[in-house]
């Protein structure tokens, strides 16, 4: 089934923390199974918010988080047009992708975390003035040129300060010389030092997730093992995501191979954890890109979340 596009919520439109903030409201006002969250705060005080879609269903809950990084925010785009489209279908009691909606989602409660790094959207989309008291160290770290700010507003790459590799991570920092805040790659000073990275943590700690799945751009890849605990299952998982994407099979390289939230959580909780690499191109993609990318990629989508 699809959605009229005159009746679509979730529709092409730069994303920001208010528009993702307002897509959220205008999402639980038309239907009644999903559940307004907030799982923390950002640096800068912005929330992190989420939704919560259940049918009524006792089913293990899934998680699928997004823009971790600043030029990535089309992500949560695509997160928030996932969500649309199973709500829609359960309403309607109709298929998507040929999956019965209402009847998988009685055995499944799904979270979304749409903006998993306002700060860092707003850095990327308006410049430094975004980063409040850090706008001066943001500017020389070059957050006025568009399209390079993946960090958050201390500078920290969300997507490298969970606790999964740390002590390679940092050598591999120092060999890059990623060692201090900047646009991309710096892992902080610890592990979960950043409020983003621990609301993510703290939602895992709350709930018994069956998977969980991270948004990124760009690349058309799934990278879904992390060292010695990884489910024999998650190789399956991603063959079957493969599949019905065109998407690679893939593993991360240097920088990107430690300290990654579907690293953490695999390594923490020993079930699966992917990262799916939406698009092609450079980051930030562009607008015009939306449907092309989402429509590739709306099977494997809805596979992730509900395998």
């Amino acid at each position: 089934m699809r959605i009229g596009v005159q009746k679509r919520l979730v529709t092409p439109q730069p994303v920001d923390y208010g528009v993702v903030r307002s897509l959220c409201t205008a999402l639980c006002g038309r239907y009644t199974i999903l559940r307004p969250a907030v799982i923390g705060h950002s640096v800068l005080g912005r929330e992190i918010p989420a939704l919560m879609l259940s049918a009524g269903g006792e089913g293990q809950p899934v998680l699928l988080a997004a823009a971790f990084h600043g030029q990535e925010w089309l992500t949560a785009l695509c997160a928030l047009r996932l969500c649309e489209e199973l709500c829609a279908a359960q309403r309607a009691r109709t298929s998507l992708c040929g999956i019965p909606i209402d009847k998988a989602l009685r055995d499944r409660q799904i979270w979304f975390v749409p903006l998993v790094n306002p700060d860092g959207v707003e850095i990327a989309r308006y410049g430094s003035i975004a980063a409040g008291v850090y706008a001066a160290a943001a500017a020389q770290a070059g957050a006025d040129f568009p399209g390079l700010w993946q960090t958050n507003a201390r500078g920290v790459d969300i997507n490298h300060n969970f606790n999964a590799g740390w002590a390679q991570m940092q050598a591999l920092a120092q060999k890059n010389a990623k060692i201090s805040p900047g646009r991309r790659f710096y892992s902080g000073p610890e592990p979960e030092s950043e409020p983003e990275t621990r609301a993510l943590t703290d939602l895992c700690r709350r709930n018994d997730f069956r998977h969980v799945v991270a948004l990124h751009s760009q690349g058309e890849e799934i990278y879904w093992s992390y060292g010695n605990h990884t489910p024999s299952r998650s190789r399956i998982m991603a063959r079957v995501l493969a599949s019905a994407s065109g998407y690679a099979v893939a593993e991360p390289s240097e920088m990107a191979s430690h300290g990654g939230f579907k690293d953490w959580f695999i390594d923490h909780y020993h079930r699966p954890g992917f990262t799916l690499e939406l698009g092609r191109g450079q980051n930030p993609l562009p607008l015009t890109a939306f449907e092309e990318i989402y429509d590739k990629a709306r099977e494997m989508l809805v596979l992730s979340v509900l395998l």
